[in-house]
């Protein structure tokens, strides 16, 4: 199964990325993950189910410990693997 995660970290500072969104967006980038997309707003990637959820449990836990108060998260199932 192919998943997309999309989120976000708040608090939100528009002069400087804070702590939390950095390290959120570390994990993601750092992940085994396709279609990577980050922004100030909201960030996305895709992959294989258990990658993207590997990815979710250690994003939730490294933001929350860099101080981020909320994090907004969709998961969604796009299609099978092709393997």
């Amino acid at each position: 199964m192919r998943l997309r995660v999309e989120f976000t970290t708040e608090p939100f500072d528009l002069d400087e990325a804070p702590a939390h969104a950095v390290v959120a967006r570390e994990v993601i980038q750092s992940a085994e993950l396709d279609a990577v997309d980050v922004g100030p707003f909201g960030n996305t990637a895709e992959g294989g189910a258990d990658a993207v959820l590997t990815a979710v449990d250690s994003l939730l836990r490294k933001a929350l410990e860099s101080g981020a108060t909320r994090i907004s998260l969709q998961v969604n199932v796009i299609g099978e693997d092709s393997k």
